[in-house]
């Protein structure tokens, strides 16, 4: 029977690249038929790793029911996939916070406080006595770089350096001017729609009795993005009310200003305004130094939550 590796919906970089890079150690380890998947589609930054490294897309799986499944890059339920409930769960390798649902016997969960997946996935690499493959360094090398915005994230940490810096060299690119190709490819928005915008890092959280949803997009066309703020309100109550949210906030992070602009919309924003100081009669705020959802946003918001 395959098992499939996937990462969380609306997948990022190191959803994608940490589910095919583990998906190929577990190959090399004797475990022949785990085949690496995705949960929805992948975006430009992905696109450009994938081509740049010469991997082909993972598959794209809608409903796990009945299947075996290993998850990276996430271990909340609200963010895997349909039919997770009815899945056999072999194994979970991640860095954000704990949230796993008994899972009926023992499995291998791994998550560190790391900023991102392939770090984990390469040191296994490491401790396995298994070098990757300059394609499979190249993959986890571009997780990190987006996920820690080439080491300016909060959330990296020396062992996410150390390893990406290891990997560069396996991966024969220049680290510095790899990632600044990476993230340009990340961050344009030419011919995207609101809908594009939204999807491309979405993330759902049940935050005490709030359904909540946190969306991230880095660019640095700011202006560009102005103009599609009511595009971006129409598709965010759609969302709301497709997915039963009270809450949705997007990220607009802007590596050039140096910090996020904060977007919330929904019934329940006096969270955001509380958390963010948002005004009231405003719909939006810019926040300095800010770029991370993982430590910056979502703590602070489940605190204002479970005390509201």
């Amino acid at each position: 029977m395959s098992t499939y590796v996937f990462g969380h919906q609306s997948p990022d970089a190191d959803s994608i690249c940490s589910a095919i890079a583990y998906a190929n150690l577990k190959q090399k380890l004797g475990d022949t038929d785990v085949i690496p998947a995705r949960l929805g589609k992948i975006n430009k930054e992905v696109e450009f790793a994938l081509e740049t490294f010469g991997v082909e897309f993972p598959i794209e799986v809608t409903d796990v029911t009945g299947e075996q499944i290993i998850l990276v890059d996430h271990n909340e339920h609200s963010q895997s996939a349909n039919g997770i409930n009815k899945a056999d769960v072999l194994e979970i390798i991640d860095h954000h916070k704990v949230a796993i649902p008994d899972t009926g016997k023992p499995i291998l969960v791994r998550i560190e406080p790391v900023g991102c997946t392939s770090t984990i996935v390469a040191k296994m690499y490491k401790e396995n006595d298994l070098t990757p493959s300059k394609s499979m360094a190249g993959l986890m090398l571009s997780a990190i770089l987006s996920d820690t915005l080439i080491f300016k994230s909060p959330t990296c940490t020396p062992q996410d350096e150390k390893v990406a810096r290891e990997l560069a060299t396996i991966a024969e690119v220049d680290l510095e001017t790899y990632g600044k190709d990476l993230l340009a490819a990340g961050t344009s928005l030419e011919g995207m729609t609101a809908k594009d915008l939204l999807d491309v890092d979405r993330k759902a959280f049940k935050m005490g009795k709030y359904n909540v949803a946190v969306a991230q997009i880095n660019t640095s066309d700011a202006e560009r993005l102005e103009t599609m703020k009511p595009e971006i309100r129409e598709e965010i109550n759609n969302i709301i009310d497709k997915d039963g949210l009270s809450l949705v906030i997007l990220m607009m992070t802007d590596l050039v200003k140096g910090g996020s602009e904060i977007l919330a919309i929904g019934q329940d924003k006096h969270l955001a305004d509380q958390t963010f100081g948002i005004e009231a009669n405003k719909e939006s705020v810019f926040l300095e130094d800010v770029y991370s959802r993982k430590k910056q946003i979502i703590p602070q918001l489940t605190a204002t939550a479970q005390n509201s």
